[in-house]
Formats: structure tokens, C-alpha cells, sequence
């Protein structure tokens, strides 16, 4: 449209050699079809310009008008503005996960992060994935996850954490390289599909690496093997209404746990959240056999008992790794 205004000033200009004002006000009322006469007597060469700016300048008017109501009428605006205020909330996530696929994995991954209250942003470049994530209120980033450019889109930056679930070893491999290179103290979780490809991803730089396949068929055997087990950890693993949880928590300076042994730990009150074992700074696990080992700052301890045994502990110098008790930002609505 400024191509066509600015073609019809300038033909006034030049052939008729009216005021810039005057051959501006010729050519609007022409494109719109106002039609308040000439302004001016119009030579035969300029009535010739002005019969090629009322076919070319008012189809394209016409074209551009109808082409903005189809863009507003068919939705397209309104998911202009909401891709725009989620753009907004994914630039103030601060603390959140990266999720790397939204496929059959990475849904059920997703929807453990929303019942946890975890904020976090989906990463895709399938956009019937992305339809469906966006169906589900989850905030996401379209694009190839293995570049850095989507990967800061999403804010790896502030992120605490990634999790690579593409449905492609090789794929998962570069997200992970790529989240490494970008944050080389992020903690990273990768999906293995194939046998061999563990190794692969902790050389890469992954500090978890699942097979959902390993872990299928490890859950299916337990579950035939030791049901009721399986069932008390079902219990304080997924909350819903549930009144036990089980976390794991870190030790801050002003711990009172600091210096503790394992027993001391699990001895403290009777109607305290019981400890069940203690994670070393170096990843080493200490459990209930090994009661002589002492607690100290940054380790982690693991817990059972009760939101209001877990908030106590909050209190007194112990932080909650996951979100047992935040509120989910990562959700917008259409």
C-alpha cells in the first residue's frame, strides 16, 4: 500500500507538476474510491495515470483490506497475541525446566512437571505436537531444539534444569551438547532409545540418562513380583490427595542437621519426617546401614512424611529440590 501511494504522489508530481499535498489527496480519495472530483484539470497523460492507479491501486487496496479481515476473522490475530503475552511469561520463568519433545514420552513428562507445580517450556519443531501442547496450556518454543538460538528462547539461561526426550538418540545427543556448551552447570536428563546409547549421552554431557523401555519392563516385572510395594510407592511418589510424600531435600548452612549422623537424623522427633537416606555432595548414596556417616552442608537428604513434617523442615535450613510446595507459573490459557 505505501508502494502504491508513494507511485501516485509522484505521478501527479512529475505530470501534472501539482503540490506534494494536493497530489497526496488526489490519490487517497482515488484508492478509496471516494471520489470527490479532480482538484486539479487533469491533462490527457494524467487522466491515462489516474485510470492505471484506479485499476492497479484499488484491486490492491481491496487485496490488502480483505486479506486483514480473513487474517482477524480466521483466528490468526488473536493467536498472534497469544503467542506474543506467551513469548512474555517465557522471558519471566526463572528456576524452570526445558523440555526437549512433547511426543509420547515427553507428554507424560509434562504432565508429572504440571502435577508437581514445576514452571517449565516445551521445545518442538512438530507442529501437530505443538498444537497439542499448546492445547494443554503448556508454554512452548517452536523449533529444533539441537540449536542454540531456540535453546536461549526458552531461557536455558535461568533454567534449573533440561530434559531431552526426543524420540532420536542422535538428536538427543546435540541437545545435550548443545545444553552443556550453554550451561556447563545445568542439570541435564536424556532419553535413551536404543541399547548403547547410554554411554553416549553421559560423554556428552547428560546427568541422568532413562531408557523408557529399561524402565517399562523394570516396573512391569516389579509390579508382578512385588505388588504391594509398588503400590506404597505409587502412593508417596504421586500426590493428588495423598497425605505422604516423599522428597528430597538439600542441607543449608543453618541446618540443624549439619554434623548428624544417619541415626541421630532418623532419631530426631517422633513426629518428625523420617530420613531415609542421605545423598553426598559426591553422588555417593548413604542408606540406614551406613548410620555413622554425618551429614553436612549441600548434601541431600531423603524424606518421608507428611506436607506439614515437609514445610517444619523448610523452616529449619532444609529446601525442597522440586516443587512439593511452589505454585506452577508454566501454564497460560487461550
Amino acid at each position: 500500500m505505501i508502494t502504491i501511494v508513494t507511485v501516485g504522489v509522484l505521478g501527479y508530481v512529475f505530470i501534472e507538476g501539482w503540490p506534494v499535498f494536493d497530489a497526496l489527496y488526489m490519490t487517497i480519495t482515488t484508492l478509496t474510491t471516494v471520489g470527490f472530483g479532480e482538484i486539479h484539470p487533469l491533462s490527457p497523460l494524467g487522466r491515462g495515470f489516474t485510470i492505471f492507479l484506479i485499476v492497479v491501486g484499488v484491486g490492491g487496496v481491496l487485496y490488502v483490506l480483505t486479506t486483514v479481515m480473513q487474517y482477524v476473522v480466521e483466528g490468526h490475530f488473536g493467536g498472534a497475541v497469544w503467542r506474543r503475552r506467551m513469548k512474555r511469561q517465557i522471558e519471566q520463568l526463572k528456576d524452570h525446566y526445558i523440555l526437549c519433545g512433547y511426543g509420547r514420552v515427553g507428554k507424560h513428562i509434562a504432565t508429572e512437571f504440571q502435577r508437581e507445580g514445576v514452571p517449565f517450556v516445551v521445545i518442538d519443531i512438530n507442529q501437530d505436537s505443538l498444537r497439542r501442547c499448546g492445547e494443554e496450556g503448556c508454554l512452548f518454543v517452536p523449533g529444533d531444539a539441537t540449536t542454540d538460538e531456540v535453546l536461549r528462547s526458552a531461557g536455558i539461561e535461568r533454567a534449573r534444569g533440561l530434559v531431552a526426550a526426543i524420540d532420536n538418540d542422535a538428536h538427543n545427543v546435540y541437545v545435550t551438547l548443545s545444553a552443556r556448551g550453554l550451561r556447563p552447570d545445568l542439570f541435564i536428563v536424556a532419553r535413551a532409545n536404543k541399547e548403547g546409547s547410554e554411554a553416549k549421552l553421559q560423554r556428552a554431557g547428560a546427568d541422568r540418562v532413562i531408557s523408557p523401555y529399561n524402565i517399562g519392563g523394570h516396573r512391569m516385572a516389579m509390579s508382578a513380583l512385588r505388588p504391594v510395594v509398588i503400590d506404597f510407592i505409587d502412593t508417596v511418589m504421586y500426590r493428588g490427595n495423598l497425605e505422604l510424600l516423599l522428597e528430597s531435600l538439600e542441607i543449608k548452612e543453618d541446618s540443624p542437621f549439619i554434623g548428624m549422623t544417619m541415626a541421630e537424623a532418623r532419631a530426631r522427633e517422633a513426629n518428625a519426617a523420617a530420613v531415609l537416606a542421605v545423598q553426598k555432595k559426591s553422588g555417593k548414596m548413604v542408606v540406614s546401614t551406613e548410620a555413622d556417616a554425618c551429614i553436612e552442608v549441600g548434601d541431600h537428604i531423603i524424606v518421608i512424611g507428611t506436607p506439614t513434617q515437609l514445610k517444619e523442615l523448610e523452616n529449619v535450613g532444609v529446601s525442597v529440590k522440586a516443587g512439593a510446595n511452589a505454585s506452577y507459573p508454566g501454564k497460560l490459557s487461550r
